[in-house]
């Protein structure tokens, strides 16, 4: 009997788990509508995205603003304003992540708008930011002969005795990157009183 009461508990605090956290967030997700300005991703942008979650980017970076009231995020220069909801509509699966051994990208493309210092950065990190510890990504880049480069290849600017040539998959990650602009729309408004209602109840907590 007492088996069978572990079991249906058991039960109980996942399928309760499961609604709460669950069905109930992406049922209110789906109420959203795209913000004015927000464009879904391109073709490019999105096999960006793929190679980005493929080449474990998340692990290292965030893409979330968080809110003023409890960090310094856009003190750091990371966005304008805290990440909201709708900023993830087009996401699937959202990269909100949970390690930040990198900054945070939800505005990378604000920021850093040079698509060249994005292809410099995935070929030697530290020829554009001395102190990075970001692993190079040698792999999305081909090595030619100044005689071997075609009119469409993308040479990257960096010295050395090949050209390095930007492959496909670079090119399509940098797309991804640079369309990361999440302060560039004016937020909904009714996100706007639902975060102002939060900071005050939090400010008048016990």
């Amino acid at each position: 009997m007492r088996i069978w009461l572990l079991f249906l508990g058991a039960i109980a605090a996942v399928g309760f788990a499961a609604i709460v956290l669950i069905a109930l967030p992406n049922a209110l997700f789906r109420q959203m509508t795209p913000p004015q300005g927000l464009a879904p991703y391109t073709q490019s942008e999105s096999r960006g995205r793929a190679i980005y979650v493929a080449n474990g980017c998340i692990y290292c970076h965030s893409q979330q603003v968080r809110d003023n009231t409890f960090t310094t995020d856009v003190l750091r220069g990371w966005g304008e304003r805290p990440s909201v909801p709708s900023d993830f509509i087009y996401d699937r699966p959202h990269l909100v992540g949970t390690m930040r051994t990198g900054p945070d990208l939800m505005n990378v493309g604000e920021r850093i708008p040079d698509r060249n210092w994005h292809l410099i950065h995935l070929y030697d990190p530290r020829a554009v930011v001395k102190w990075s510890i970001m692993p190079n990504f040698p792999f999305l880049f081909e090595l030619k002969d100044s005689a071997d480069v075609r009119p469409g290849d993308h040479v990257v600017p960096v010295a050395g005795r090949k050209m390095v040539v930007a492959t496909a998959d670079a090119l399509a990650l940098v797309d991804y990157l640079v369309s990361l602009k999440r302060s560039s729309y004016p937020v909904p408004s009714e996100e706007q009183g639902r975060a102002a209602g939060a900071r005050g109840q939090s400010a008048h907590s016990p």
